[in-house]
């Protein structure tokens, strides 16, 4: 079979499709725009939550393979400090961004 046979018979295959493309949904679930957003903040979150979670499970692998060295000791202790102080203030953000945005658009803490 000729290269532009196999074109024009792919083509026409795939005609239905393109007819039906209009039915399509939005994969983002929503046009709106602070949906989206939103969105966008909870994968964030849970991505930086599971950073954290990382970085303690390797801290606690250092602090038991250090056997006892006080200079690894100190490396896992600091690691650990930085992903607690890094959780505390991605979560504060966020708690004082959605309140700011829940006292603008209501006019009440609720």
């Amino acid at each position: 079979m000729k290269p532009s046979k196999i074109i024009t018979v792919l083509a026409l295959a795939t005609l239905p499709a393109m007819v039906h493309a209009q039915a399509l949904t939005n994969p983002l679930g929503t046009p709106d725009i602070r949906e989206i957003i939103g969105n966008v903040i909870k994968a964030l979150l849970g991505l930086s939550g599971a950073v954290a979670l990382l970085v303690f499970v390797w801290s606690g692998i250092l602090m038991i393979v250090a056997a006892g060295s006080p200079e690894k000791i100190k490396k896992a202790k600091s690691s650990l400090v930085w992903a607690t102080i890094g959780l505390v203030v991605i979560f504060t953000a966020y708690t004082l961004v959605a309140t700011l945005i829940s006292v603008l658009s209501t006019g009440s803490g609720q």
